[in-house]
């Protein structure tokens, strides 16, 4: 039985109902489904850029959609996953998607499917996909949820794909290297198209699909440069310098990166969508992604990050130890059970002077108990409480004005921690 029509949150809920298995990769059922949905999803006439990678990606989307943006262009942009609401996922013209919107995009796709069944990534996929045709944008910018080869996104032929990093993640889905990794995220890469690859030290497996398939591969530290002052930074695309550029609005060294991948990429499509050194300078200036590096408040500063594997954990690390000095670190912690909470701990143990952690609702949520364990045994002093948003609360209750409260782990972590906080 289907939802009432006009109830986004019926539609999720049968969605997730439907999907008690969450990850499924392969791109058969979606495109069988993509056909009978209408030849102009399967096919759309505006240019796409996909985004991939273990870290990264969402701030690259920013970037790209925040200049394009100021460049005047119609922008539909769909990532995932979403903090507090699923409207976040399908953005067109600088707006989340209205849930009338969603609606009539997840009949559509219903209608379509028939007795083929969908995941809820493929589904949101879909449907994102319907709503961008159906409101005439001028490009699109994708994200990928998983790996890049197998993934919904993966359907389209991207006219610029972006790897943004690749580091260990989803190992049981993608593999337990990290040349493994990077096979499955070349595989967003075309034949004789862009691609884009934001990680200084890339896998060789991914260079190498990069050449089976004939992508056109620019690398960063290669074809593409960044240059650091004090007060700007030069990026270099080939002989196209563009100097004088806004540090990126996301905190930490690695946003010049991905600010990097972003500008390589409108770089490649310049004689379709032209983009001006002014628009670029914008699109950095003022772009936002809730929850990376994501200052919420003052004395204490309060920072959210959705940090969950290694490679991030490493990155939040960085821009712990680049806050000026005084005062405590606490933490407000909570991970899911499938990821390497010793990988996530261990860059983070020398920074942090005390954990509040959490267990997270859900099949794939770890017990706080379980990670109170884990400290425990690196001597970490710590404190187990009943949920996240308690955790929290204690967080606060203990900090001075001169220290900081980190909260990271999990997209549900920082999702949480925003439910609490949102006015």
């Amino acid at each position: 039985m289907s939802p009432d029509p006009g109830e986004l949150n019926g539609w999720l809920a049968l969605l997730e109902a439907r999907n008690r298995t969450t990850i499924v990769l392969g791109l058969d059922r979606v495109r069988v489904v993509a056909a009978r949905l209408a030849p102009a999803v399967l096919d759309p006439v505006f240019p796409l850029i996909t985004v991939a990678g273990t870290n990264g990606k969402g701030s690259v989307c920013a970037y790209l959609e925040g200049t394009l943006d100021a460049a005047g262009y119609r922008v539909g942009c769909y990532t995932s996953p979403h903090l507090l609401r699923y409207n976040e996922r399908v953005r067109i013209a600088g707006r989340e998607a209205s849930d009338a919107d969603l609606c009539r995009a997840f009949r559509a796709v219903e209608t379509a499917r028939g007795d083929t069944p969908l995941t809820y990534f493929e589904q949101g996929t879909l449907a994102a996909m319907w709503l961008f045709q159906d409101a005439g944008i001028d490009v699109a910018v994708l994200e990928v949820g998983l790996g890049g080869r197998l993934d919904a996104v993966n359907l389209w032929d991207a006219d610029v794909a972006v790897v943004s990093s690749v580091d260990l993640d989803h190992q049981a889905y993608l593999g337990d290297t990290r040349e493994a990794i990077g096979f499955e995220k070349a595989g967003i890469f075309r034949s004789r198209c862009p691609a884009i690859c934001g990680d200084a030290d890339p896998p060789v497996s991914l260079i190498g699909y990069a050449n089976s398939v004939g992508a056109d591969l620019l690398r960063l530290g290669t074809e593409i440069r960044v240059e650091i002052t004090d007060v700007s930074w030069t990026c270099r695309v080939g002989d196209t310098v563009l100097p004088a550029l806004p540090r990126p609005a996301m905190h930490g060294a690695h946003q010049f990166a991905n600010a990097a991948c972003a500008i390589a990429a409108l770089h490649t499509l310049r004689q379709r969508l032209p983009v001006t050194l002014r628009a670029i300078r914008t699109g950095l200036a003022l772009a936002r992604l809730p929850g990376r590096f994501h200052v919420v408040g003052q004395a204490p500063l309060r920072i959210l990050d959705v940090a969950h594997n290694p490679h991030a954990a490493r990155a939040l690390a960085a821009n712990l130890a680049a806050l000026p000095a005084g005062g405590k670190i606490l933490a407000v912690f909570a991970m899911l059970a499938d990821k390497e909470v010793d990988g996530v701990i261990a860059p983070l143990a020398h920074h942090i002077d005390f954990w509040h952690v959490a267990g997270l609702a859900g099949p794939r949520g770890l017990a706080g108990t379980d990670l109170g364990s884990s400290l425990a045994a690196r001597s970490l002093a710590c404190q187990v409480h009943v949920d996240v948003a308690t955790a929290w609360a204690a967080a606060c209750r203990q900090a001075e004005p001169a220290d900081t409260i980190a909260v990271f782990g999990s997209f549900h972590t920082v999702a949480e921690v925003m439910a609490t906080i949102a006015p």
